[in-house]
């Protein structure tokens, strides 16, 4: 009997590791004959053009017909219910998931044109869950040891986090746990933003970076973000708290996977659509003036 159960237990190892073997590839890393320019994306621009995307064959949609265009620099909120579609519309910039029709530019080069990698190391992230590995601060921050010591002081001094880590027993050669877990929730989240600093990107994407933080986190990382050090880079934050998103340039109000309203928070609320619902839902009509001032 006990035989039986181990042999059982065996096939399905089996066919786990099947399983994971029919998975489909993802798109190759480099494309030599599709390469960015170096200095892409030297603007920022984003362009969604009738995008549709399921997470694999046989799903429902997830995003359907999406059309926005994000101009440079541009400070963008992204709103919606639970399974609106907020994040993945992350996953789509980052070509985590793959369109069905339509597509995704960036400075006007498509981003199914080019290699993963090429993709992925132009664009800034900072994720709800932050993305942190046993090894020292300095592995976390630079994995490539491409950045010297002054710039990684200089961007965990813009990130709050230059105390903490002087004090530390090594400082940026300090040891951290698997997953960060001898740093706070917080200051996980706020090496996340020191990593953003260091990656040479014009754009930026919050994907509820600050729904797990406490308020004073919530607020340092706001001030960072709203500082000189971002003023060039577009940033699309997908929103947790309403309130982190009502200075945005323009709101995108996603509702089923569709783009239901698209405009700047003054002219939304006038409107007295879904995204005036949210802003009221919330306690924070009185926020947003006649001007779209926030307040």
């Amino acid at each position: 009997v006990r035989q039986t159960v181990e042999v059982e237990t065996n096939i399905v190892s089996v066919e786990r590791v099947l399983e994971y073997a029919r998975l489909p590839s993802e798109a190759p890393e480099i494309i030599s004959k599709q390469r960015p320019p170096n200095s892409w994306p030297s603007k920022g621009g984003v362009s969604f053009d009738g995008y549709s995307t399921r997470y694999r064959e046989g799903l429902d949609l997830v995003l359907k017909n999406v059309n926005l265009d994000i101009k440079s620099h541009e400070k963008i909120g992204v709103v919606g219910r639970t399974g609106a579609g907020k994040s993945s519309l992350t996953l789509a910039l980052f070509r985590l998931i793959e369109p069905t029709s339509g597509d995704i530019t960036i400075d006007d080069l498509s981003t199914s044109s080019m290699g993963l990698l090429d993709l992925r190391r132009r664009l800034a992230i900072i994720p709800q869950d932050a993305a942190l590995f046993e090894g020292t601060i300095r592995d976390n921050l630079d994995p490539g040891h491409v950045h010297d010591d002054t710039e990684l002081w200089s961007v965990l001094d813009h990130a709050r986090l230059r105390d903490h880590v002087a004090s530390m027993d090594g400082q940026l050669d300090a040891q951290l746990n698997e997953g960060g877990s001898n740093l706070s929730q917080g200051q996980r989240q706020l090496v996340s933003l020191a990593r953003a600093l260091l990656t040479p990107s014009n754009i930026l994407v919050l994907d509820e970076a600050t729904a797990a933080v406490d308020v004073e986190t919530d607020a340092m990382l706001q001030t960072t973000l709203r500082s000189n050090m971002f003023k060039d880079r577009t940033i699309i934050t997908i929103a947790h708290r309403i309130n982190t998103i009502l200075d945005s340039d323009r709101i995108v109000v996603l509702e089923q996977g569709e783009v239901k309203e698209f405009n700047t928070p003054a002219e939304l609320i006038k409107t007295k659509g879904l995204f005036y619902e949210l802003v009221r839902e919330s306690g924070l009509l009185g926020s947003v003036d006649s001007s779209g001032s926030v307040h």
